[in-house]
């Protein structure tokens, strides 16, 4: 596979990167330098996966064959040749940032070569866990009509594959280029990794539940709305906000029990390491303030209603968070607080 040159890897890093995420571009931006080139990859190819996966214009069917002819280029089980026909097929339909996205897959998959052995491996095992989680959507839930998972044990093993099994990736990458953080319990901190993106996945699933059950797709296990006496399809129905209550507070209650981890995640890593505090201290603060914006919306079903917080909101956290993430202390009352914002509303 062709080599991709500095001007290549820059423009991936920033403009391509940015355009899919703002809030992942501000993160990577304020990571240690050699941070930056293995996790913006890992986060460009699961960004690519997850275009791949969410192609409007094809089946199911369709979109599961494409999926594994990535895998199988991540793995590097392709030829150079195989890349220009998943670009074609793949890019039809999509625009803007994610034709881009799309279209600069062999540039992507070119630095994926460039890296050094161990952090090749460790991008391709996490971008091959996602794309396991990925694969299970297309093939769990059907087309027509609502499916959704049975038990809160299958909701967990789900978040693990699209998140939690970032968090073990980001600990480890952390690890192996911070010499500081040597006195790390590594699998001690690699399941609080996971329980960090477990957190901030099923924030995500809590929040988008009426755009996933328009796909089809309930993340709520069967069991828990059971108690409520609804199904899948009845919270289709905005008028079902408050029965349904019990469940969305069953979910939150679970995800804060998750940041609790998360917090002490983040007192784990060293006051010297003031920009991967930073980095792992906005996204933390963003979703307890998300949870927060949910537990108050009575009409959370309805799709018009999104729980999210301001750009003002983002930007006066960031702002605060460069002199209290210093401060362990002064952090925790933080978290703290917005941790009781929350209970506050169940």
């Amino acid at each position: 596979m062709p080599g991709v040159t500095p001007e290549e890897e820059a423009r991936l890093l920033g403009s391509v990167l940015k355009g899919t995420s703002r809030a992942f571009y501000l993160t990577l931006w304020v990571l240690p330098d050699n941070l930056r080139k293995p996790l913006g990859l890992a986060y460009l190819l699961a960004r690519a996966a997850d275009t791949i996966t969410d192609t409007k214009t094809a089946s199911n069917v369709e979109r599961l064959e494409r999926l594994l002819e990535f895998r199988g280029l991540v793995e590097g089980k392709g030829e150079a040749g195989d890349i220009d026909p998943l670009v074609r097929k793949a890019g039809k339909g999509l625009g803007g940032a994610e034709r881009e996205l799309v279209g600069a897959l062999p540039e992507t998959l070119a630095m994926l070569e460039s890296l050094g052995e161990m952090d090749r491996f460790r991008v391709r095992q996490v971008v091959v866990t996602l794309t396991q989680g990925m694969e299970l959507d297309l093939t769990y839930f059907r087309e027509d009509g609502v499916t959704g998972f049975q038990t809160a044990e299958e909701l967990d093993e789900y978040t693990y594959l699209v998140a939690g099994c970032v968090g073990r990736f980001w600990t480890e990458m952390c690890m192996a280029h911070n010499p500081r953080l040597g006195g790390w319990d590594a699998e001690e901190m690699s399941e609080k990794g996971v329980r960090f993106g477990k957190a901030l996945q099923l924030t995500n699933i809590l929040r988008d539940v009426p755009r996933d059950l328009q796909l089809g797709r309930c993340y709520l296990p069967l069991e828990v709305l059971e108690r409520c006496g609804l199904s899948g399809e009845q919270l289709l129905e905005t008028k079902n906000s408050d029965a349904s209550r019990p469940a969305l507070e069953w979910g939150i209650s679970r995800t804060l029990e998750h940041y609790k981890v998360a917090a002490e995640y983040l007192q784990a890593i060293p006051r010297k390491n003031y920009r991967l505090r930073l980095a792992v201290s906005w996204p933390l603060l963003m979703g307890l303030g998300t949870l927060g914006e949910l537990s108050k919306n009575k009409g959370w079903l309805d799709p018009k209603r999104r729980s999210k917080v301001s750009r003002g909101w983002v930007y006066r956290m960031m702002a605060a968070s460069v002199v209290k993430v210093m401060s362990n202390g002064t952090m925790n009352s933080w978290i703290s607080g917005l941790r009781g914002e929350v209970q506050g509303e169940l």
